[in-house]
């Protein structure tokens, strides 16, 4: 319209801001269904020139082109009379005007009448804020937590998670160490004496022994990586620090399978996360795991843990790099039910004590060399330190970001959180000269598993993520009967498997895969293991360890990867063994069992008459070895 068209107060609205069509009604005479088009298309353009004036005043309503209309007749007769008249109809909420018609009440064939209307609004933006408004701590030694946040982002991105309103809040975390000190000024707000127990001297009080080495650190400055509480002006924060954390003391004492079994299976219902920072002697030399009482904690705490979603364990994966250890030997970071986390340094370097294995699932940040920070948490005696380190610190960083993706879901199973882990750690700033594209082209490494946890990632991938389905698993044995020795130089065993095809067992998507294996050999350190799924990942179940002397070789260990995660299993698989050392070592293979976990979408294959869970292989003829 021509400015002089548009009556005086219609002009002082295009001033200030948009228009209601009630408002501009008034204004014209009563128009006829011909004239419509044309009106709509004029304004149109009017409205253009309306919106990109100056914004609303505060109280001012803005109107939208979308009217909410209640018309009798049912979702058929909504449908017939939007296509009759150029409306998009978007269910049964609303109407959306394919543009602004200026409709004429004042007609006889206005809205109400023509849509068969018997209620019309035309939709008002409204202003809504979110109440989970996040606020950057204000704790003193918040500036020093690099790895929670930094302006380079090589970090862990703790601090989108907490944008997104995640902060730990009804997720229960128990640290299993040498006690907690619960009245911390940092810890005390968020300790839980629920998640708390002292199984060394069979009390409720995890308080840590006091020493004047401060011996008894260790489980304190795993808490305040947790939990720590934010804005109290005391040292800094933890990763989930509205989470509730307790501490069970089992360190400080003789460590039996039963204080093991005691303390991982500490009031399941109620403890979501075990984080634990501790294993058998990181020495390069040793083979050790849980014994049977810890072995059926694991078991019962993933069954029948968290109502039946499963505890969720998370593990340091071990010290002992100078050493050229191995995380497979050490049957609890190897172990299907713990979620194994290596460190990285500050700069992405591979720290000098990580230990490298395929059972590692994922990253967090701690100490490197000496012009490398270290991690800031709570300290014995009521203090604070910025300079925890090792695996140990790992672990706990860990266990605070999967309690923020509990928070964002806490129906994840602990197979899910294992999927989120994979989904969403990032290989980005991490060096290492081992890094691989697997099968479904995830890159993964054994010193880093699938990179760095992302904790932005995993809570919004969190939200709404579908359960994944029950977990199958398929057995394959080759039975090797010993009758005499024959000399070999390397040995490698090529297997063709169906994955239980046509069973309740069958296996189409990969989680974890386990080599069971019993052999002797004169000196252990120097085999060699390696395991090549169908898709041509390969997977170092075992390194050289030059310090491991030992005749004893493995007794149905089981070696485990998570390199070939959601790979699918079937074909043939590759296990390889070889001497990297000695020139008249000898030893010999007496089983070997592949265990494939995961998930199948539907059974194919053979029917289950033709095919059986749990397959045999056996040969006439014997594995025995004569390594030159």
């Amino acid at each position: 319209f021509p400015p002089q068209v548009i009556p005086e107060p219609f002009r002082v609205h295009l001033s200030s801001s948009a228009l209601s069509l009630h408002e501009l009604l008034p204004w014209f005479p009563p128009l006829c269904l011909m004239d419509l088009r044309l009106v709509s298309l004029t304004l149109g353009t009017l409205l253009i020139l309306v919106t990109s004036g100056p914004q609303p005043s505060v109280g001012q309503k803005v109107y939208t082109n979308t009217w909410a209309v209640h018309i009798a007749g049912g979702e058929q007769e909504a449908n017939r009379i939007a296509r009759k008249h150029g409306f998009v109809n978007h269910g049964k909420v609303s109407l959306l005007f394919r543009q602004v018609i200026l409709v004429c009440l004042e007609s006889s064939l206005g809205l109400h009448v023509l849509l068969h209307v018997m209620w019309a609004e035309q939709q008002v933006v409204k202003r809504r804020k979110k109440r989970d408004v996040y606020y950057e701590p204000t704790d003193p030694k918040f500036a020093q937590q690099w790895y929670l946040y930094n302006e380079d982002h090589r970090d862990l991105n703790v601090k989108e998670a907490w944008k997104q309103g995640f902060t730990g809040q009804g997720v229960v975390v128990s640290i299993l160490d040498d006690g907690i000190e619960k009245n911390h000024p940092d810890l005390i707000q968020n300790y839980d004496p629920d998640a708390s127990y002292d199984v060394n001297d069979g009390d409720p009080d995890p308080q840590p022994r006091y020493t004047q080495l401060n011996d008894n650190r260790h489980g304190t400055r795993c808490a305040g990586e947790v939990a720590a509480v934010a804005n109290n002006g005391m040292c800094g924060v933890g990763v989930a620090y509205n989470s509730k954390i307790g501490g069970v003391r089992m360190l400080d004492g003789e460590v039996t399978d039963v204080v093991e079994a005691q303390s991982l299976s500490l009031n399941p219902q109620h403890i979501d996360i075990y984080s634990a920072s501790w294993g058998p002697e990181d020495d390069g030399k040793t083979v050790d795991g849980p014994a049977k009482l810890a072995k059926e904690a694991f078991l019962r705490g993933v069954m029948e843990g968290r109502g039946g979603r499963g505890s969720i364990f998370v593990w340091a994966s071990g010290n002992g790099g100078r050493e050229k250890d191995s995380c497979n030997c050490d049957g609890y970071t190897n172990s299907i039910y713990t979620l194994s986390i290596s460190s990285s340094t500050q700069n992405g370097n591979v720290p000098w004590y990580s230990e490298a294995c395929s059972s590692t699932l994922a990253t967090t940040y701690s100490s490197g060399s000496l012009n490398e920070k270290q991690i800031v948490t709570t300290d014995l005696r009521q203090k604070c330190t910025d300079s925890h380190t090792g695996t140990s610190a790992s672990a706990p960083l860990a266990a605070g970001i999967i309690a923020l993706a509990l928070e964002a879901n806490k129906n994840l199973t602990w197979r899910d959180m294992q999927h989120l882990v994979v989904r969403t750690s990032n290989p980005a700033h991490l060096t290492t000269n081992d890094w691989k594209t697997n099968g479904v082209d995830r890159r993964v490494s054994h010193s880093y598993g699938y990179g760095l946890l992302d904790a932005g990632a995993i809570v919004a991938l969190a939200k709404n993520w579908t359960n994944v389905g029950p977990q199958r698993k398929c057995v394959l044995s080759l039975v090797v009967p010993l009758h005499q020795s024959h000399p070999l130089s390397q040995h490698i065993m090529s297997l063709s498997v169906d994955a239980c095809a046509g069973t309740d067992n069958f296996v189409s998507s990969l989680e974890h895969a386990q080599a069971q294996l019993t052999l002797s050999y004169n000196r252990r350190g120097n085999l060699a293991i390696y395991l090549i799924s169908p898709q041509g990942t390969r997977s170092t179940l075992l390194a050289p360890r030059p310090h491991d002397f030992s005749s004893e070789g493995f007794s149905d260990w089981a070696f485990m990867t998570t390199h070939s995660w959601d790979e699918d299993p079937r074909g043939e698989w590759t296990l390889e063994i070889e001497n990297v050392a000695g020139t008249s070592d000898y030893g010999t293979l007496t089983q070997f069992t592949l265990v494939l976990y995961g998930t199948a979408s539907s059974l194919s294959g053979p029917s289950a008459a033709d095919s059986s869970s749990c397959k045999t292989y056996d040969r006439k003829c014997i594995y025995l070895y004569h390594f030159i």
